[in-house]
Formats: structure tokens, sequence, C-alpha cells
């Protein structure tokens, strides 16, 4: 239990320039310099969170982690309208997060790569392990 004199000290220690470390054996913040992403590399992953922050959207890319798909298809699977699908399909084409390949008249839609596969994969398996009592 913490004193009053106790209370002062952590107040005056916190106002100070040299904040302790309150973990203990923790690396200095200067050997971690280099691991610390820009403020612009922060806002393009917060964009992406932000757009796979949508519950319909996540649904579309969890059907796209699983094969490519066309507007039509993915509208019918969600029974939503193609025109919401599309515009949701935009946002994602915009954060880079599908791409799109025409054939025909025909758009189909498709993960850009493996590393968000893996990172829609990820949720997927936590949320299946959250659900099973077993997530960490």
């Amino acid at each position: 239990m913490l004193r009053r004199n106790d209370v002062y000290s952590l107040i005056i220690m916190i106002s100070s320039k040299d904040l302790p470390c309150l973990v203990g054996d923790q690396e200095s913040p200067d050997e971690i310099d280099g691991a610390l992403l820009s403020r612009q590399e922060c806002q393009k992953a917060a964009d992406i969170f932000r757009a796979l922050g949508d519950p319909i959207r996540f649904q579309i890319l969890s059907l796209l982690a699983q094969k490519e798909m066309c507007v039509s298809d993915i509208a019918s699977l969600l029974e939503d309208s193609l025109p919401a699908v599309s515009q949701r399909l935009k946002l994602l084409r915009k954060d880079n997060i599908v791409s799109v390949r025409r054939s025909g008249k025909f758009s189909y839609y498709s993960l850009v790569d493996n590393h968000v596969r893996t990172l829609v994969s990820n949720v997927i398996e936590y949320l299946a392990q959250e659900e099973r009592g077993t997530a960490n």
C-alpha cells in the first residue's frame, strides 16, 4: 500500500524528464530506435486496420482468402447488393488489400498477397481459439 510520501515521490518522479522504467531489465530506448516505425508507416498500418475494421469488409476478405471471386458471387454469398459490395471492394483496393483482374465484362478480386492472407487467417484462427477458450 502506498503512503502519502510515496505518492508525492512518485509524482515528482513522473514530472521529471528522466522517467524510470518501471518494468526493470528492459532494453534502453536507444537500443530499439531502429525498430521504431515512422509516422507515415504507422498511418498506413492504421489505414489497413481501419479497412479491416468493418465486419462486412472482413467477411469479403475471409471469402477472398479462400479464392479469387467476382463481385456478383461475393454479393450473392453475403446477400448484399452489387453496388454496396463494389464500394467495399473499392475501399479495399484503395488501401492495397485486394487486387482486381478483369476478364471480359467481369472483375475478379483476390487478396493482394500472402501477407494479407496471413493477416486474415490469423484473425480467423484467433477467433476460433477464443471461441474454444484456448486463446493466449
